[in-house]
């Protein structure tokens, strides 16, 4: 039998290919108890919460996760739990069968109820998001005696979702166990599409409340905006009217109003882009469940619409402000810059002119002393020639000293001064050449 090669894997190729099958929804089937929590966490208690799953699968004599893991679904027997791990946050999923004669004349008890309460309260981080989740099979109850039981009827939201094949009701409150309340009917779904209905259902809460974690840092951020356009107009108009000595100051206040909206830009800029993938989340799950009104009820989309859209607009609001704050500072440090360099340059120019003015005193002085260097070398090259003149007339010379002086004199003044011209001539070439 002939061996198959094959070429080099990338060694995430595994990983990357099975992350089209992680978290998948479980198969469901009515009546059903779900209690979902959210525990908002940093990098340690994230950590903490595998640790903290670990020692709930001791408990129960099962095998704890692994360093790796970031979702993992058991059946403890009484109950089954999802764990997951996210960027900002944990979710702990409790499910337990129940029973249809448990929606009689009080509201039923959540999945949470037969979780080991202390293990249950000593969950790390923050709660963000708690919600008990009944599924019942059938329209089983009046809808008076459904909101009587679960829900409050004066904020009731409810809609036909799976086209048509289930109805939801929740009124989006917080009871007094601290848990929000969500009840499905889920008619005659397959367990399969009715998984994958309560995930999304459970998901559409879990992003609503964590893009709404973006709020107060857009009305914190307010604040600091409103200052620093203040300061900014402040600024334009000092520099407007701001004389030579004041620039250094103008630009002193300028770096650091631009290093306060850069620092708060940095701080806010992550929580805004997280807060705007969770509400696109958000929208795309309420797409996936496919509602539709239910007569006289306000859908699920509506009530999202309608109380959703002002946050989600002071969070974009807050996002533009910053980026256009940013533009004007950086406008605004370009002009003072250019300002500041146009004095620079200004001042170059004067700085010039002065030395050209020098640099033509030092030419004329130049000139100056050549002319007395052609005199004092002329002069002392003459006596030379008088001394050998003197000499030379033992030797037959003809002319006297004085005479052999006074004719070297032109040639030697019209020697030295060619010879001084031909100097500079060399020196002003090489500077040239070197510049």
């Amino acid at each position: 039998m002939s061996s198959i090669t094959h070429p080099a894997q990338h060694p995430q190729r595994v990983a990357l290919h099975n992350e089209i099958h992680a978290r998948p929804p479980e198969a469901m089937t009515a009546p059903l108890a779900i209690s979902h929590l959210v525990m908002a966490c940093d990098a340690a208690q994230r950590e903490a919460s595998r640790a903290h799953v670990a020692a709930l699968l001791r408990d129960h004599h099962l095998a704890p996760p692994d360093a790796q893991t970031t979702h993992l679904r058991m059946d403890l027997g009484p109950f089954r739990i999802r764990w997951e791990m996210h960027t900002e946050f944990v979710t702990w999923t409790f499910m337990r069968a129940s029973s249809l004669e448990a929606f009689g004349e009080r509201e039923p008890e959540g999945a949470t109820a037969v979780v080991p309460q202390d293990w249950l309260a000593a969950l790390p981080g923050q709660c963000l998001v708690g919600l008990h989740l009944w599924v019942l099979p059938t329209h089983i109850f009046g809808s008076g005696s459904l909101v009587k039981h679960v829900l409050h009827e004066d904020t009731l939201v409810a809609s036909t979702v799976a086209d048509g094949h289930g109805e939801v009701y929740t009124d989006f409150g917080i009871h007094a166990d601290g848990f929000s309340r969500m009840v499905l009917l889920a008619g005659g779904m397959t367990p399969r599409r009715l998984g994958r209905l309560v995930q999304q259902l459970l998901e559409i809460e879990t992003y609503r409340m964590a893009a709404l974690l973006g709020l107060p840092a857009a009305r914190e951020a307010a604040t600091a905006l409103a200052y620093a356009e203040r300061e900014l107009a402040a600024l334009a108009d000092a520099i407007r009217t701001a004389r030579r000595d004041d620039e250094p100051v103008l630009l002193d206040r300028l770096t650091h109003l631009a290093g306060q909206v850069e620092s708060q830009y940095a701080a806010s800029h992550s929580r805004f882009s997280a807060s705007s993938a969770y509400f696109e989340l958000v929208d795309k799950r309420i797409m996936d469940i496919s509602e539709s009104r239910l007569a006289g009820m306000q859908t699920i989309r509506e009530f999202m619409d309608r109380r959703l859209t002002p946050a989600r607009s002071t969070c974009e609001w807050a996002t533009r402000r910053q980026d256009a704050l940013s533009q004007r500072v950086s406008r605004m440090s370009n002009l003072l810059r250019t300002r500041v360099e146009i004095e620079q340059q200004q001042s170059s120019q004067a700085l010039l002119a002065t030395m050209n003015q020098r640099q033509d005193l030092q030419l004329k002085l130049q000139s100056t002393v050549e002319g007395l260097s052609v005199a004092a070398i002329t002069y002392y090259i003459v006596g030379l020639v008088s001394y050998l003149a003197k000499g030379a007339q033992a030797l037959g010379w003809p002319w006297s000293p004085e005479s052999t002086a006074a004719v070297a004199i032109p040639a030697v003044a019209l020697g030295v001064w060619w010879s001084l011209r031909q100097l500079h001539h060399k020196l002003f070439k090489a500077r040239a050449h070197v510049s």
